[in-house]
């Protein structure tokens, strides 16, 4: 953000949105923004790299032009067992209707003949086997075994599209969290400076670790979104949480997974537990679907939206809704006039309650200030928390605090400034490195006063880690403009 910006303070809650045809121009992505995206995720699964990298560039411009930092979500595809190609990309799958999965694509004679990104997939199904495509909203039941091929009838009807996911309850998907193209998509992804990898399918906290260990091969410290998509990572939630730097509640393939009457309860947990570790969580998938094709979304679904704010969750996330959908920009207002109506109603549960510290984290000096100057801001009345970080961690922590109080996360670090736009609370602020704290305090105030932010008689907290203080020392600044 320059210095000649009025910095952009929107909901609380930021909103994550999946960048597809619907959303790809240069123009619609700044729409997206104007109506409240912090962060745009492109998924690595579907469009060629070179389409990847094009997108990339216009985000980063729109983030220049509109003087609004914006991170880059880099959502890897994982192991997930895809459809292959469709004639016309798409096909409608009536219930009672038969259909063929053949191993060879060159077999496949005609709208019928379905293929699969795992060729093993037809010698793993047997016959009764469920075979659920696009996050279980089509099922199919395996009725015949042939040379190179299943049979299967429709049970549930819809549509499904080229590169749709399949689940197989009970087969196990192949290799680890990783696949070779991950790896190509990771070296290219860490060579323009992103801000964040989606890993998905994550099953136990070694596979974070493997993805770890990949970029510091690269030299890169981006940071990494474990998405909860396997039972078996939910086994494993606690020792996940502590290797990720962020957790992607990913409800699609989880309620294949799982039970879908779990959801609920599930979301929860996860939820909870990323509070208690101070590690952000985000919300996903068909929170707002229906407006995929309607201005408006269903009663039920702004309601998903609101509980998950009430959770707990930092941030909420738009799949086909921005990515497909036609109207991708009114889902994001959308979501954000939701989030403007539940954010106050958080005041319940608003500060440290005892379920925010645990064994994981323990407490800390930092962990102290934090909540000190959450409370102190509240107490004096103060229009603004400044948080000036290098990592970003105190301003991480202070959003975990779920304080009325806005919050301007200060670095001079662009990495930086792009993750907080992840954090909860936190507006993130590109500002030149200053000599000291004192001398930080005075330009942000006069910076912020300039651009009607602040005005006489306002009071600010500054909270500084030991790098801005002459001492070395943590410190807490008050101060009433003038």
């Amino acid at each position: 953000m320059s210095l000649t910006a009025k910095p952009f303070i929107g909901t609380k809650t930021k909103i994550v949105a999946t960048v597809g045809p619907a959303s790809e121009t240069t123009e619609r992505l700044a729409q997206l923004v104007e109506a409240g995206v912090a962060v745009f995720r492109l998924n690595m699964a579907h469009g060629r790299r070179d389409w990847h990298e094009a997108v990339l560039g216009r985000i980063r411009r729109v983030s220049e032009d509109l003087d609004r930092p914006l991170a880059i979500l880099i959502d890897l595809g994982g192991p997930k067992i895809r459809l292959g190609p469709i004639a016309g990309g798409s096909v409608n799958c009536e219930i009672g209707h038969r259909f063929r999965f053949v191993v060879d694509p060159a077999a496949a004679r005609g709208p019928n003949d379905l293929t699969s990104s795992h060729r093993a997939l037809v010698q793993q199904l047997e016959i009764g086997d469920a075979v659920l495509l696009v996050d279980g909203l089509v099922s199919m039941r395996v009725e015949e075994k042939q040379e190179g091929a299943v049979v299967c009838r429709v049970v549930q009807p819809g549509e499904i599209r080229s590169g749709a996911g399949i689940n197989v309850p009970g087969v196990r998907l192949p290799g680890g969290a990783l696949t070779g193209k991950d790896y190509g998509d990771v070296r290219w992804a860490a060579g323009h400076s992103v801000d964040f990898f989606g890993l998905s399918f994550v099953r136990r906290p070694e596979d974070v670790r493997e993805l770890r260990d990949e970029l510091r091969r690269l030299d890169s410290d981006v940071g990494i979104v474990a998405k909860i998509e396997r039972a078996e990572a939910v086994e494993a939630l606690d020792g996940i949480i502590r290797e990720a730097d962020a957790v992607m509640v990913a409800r699609g393939d989880l309620g294949v997974e799982i039970d879908i009457a779990r959801i609920a309860g599930v979301q929860k947990q996860i939820i909870r537990r990323c509070r208690q570790a101070r590690v952000p969580v985000i919300t996903a998938t068909q929170m707002l679907e229906s407006m995929r094709s309607n201005r408006l979304p269903t009663r039920a679904e702004a309601t998903d939206v609101a509980n998950a704010i009430l959770d707990g969750s930092d941030a909420l996330m738009l799949s086909a809704e921005t990515a497909i959908g036609r109207y991708p920009v009114e889902a994001v207002a959308m979501m954000g006039s939701i989030a403007r109506e539940t954010e106050p109603l958080l005041a319940p549960w608003l500060g440290s309650g005892p379920d925010v510290h645990s064994p994981q984290t323990g407490s800390s000096i930092i962990d102290g200030i934090v909540e000190a100057t959450s409370r102190l801001a509240e107490e004096i009345q103060a229009t603004l928390v400044l948080v000036a970080t290098l990592d970003g961690h105190t301003a991480l922590l202070l959003s975990k605090q779920r304080r009325r109080t806005p919050v301007l996360g200060i670095s001079h670090h662009d990495a930086t400034v792009r993750r907080m736009s992840l954090y909860w609370g936190v507006t993130p602020l590109h500002f030149p490195e200053a000599r000291d704290s004192g001398e930080l305090l005075r330009r942000v105030v006069k910076w912020a006063h300039e651009r009607d932010l602040l005005h006489p008689g306002d009071r600010v907290v500054l909270i500084a880690s030991t790098h801005w203080t002459a001492t070395g020392h943590n410190m807490i600044v008050v101060d009433e403009v003038t």
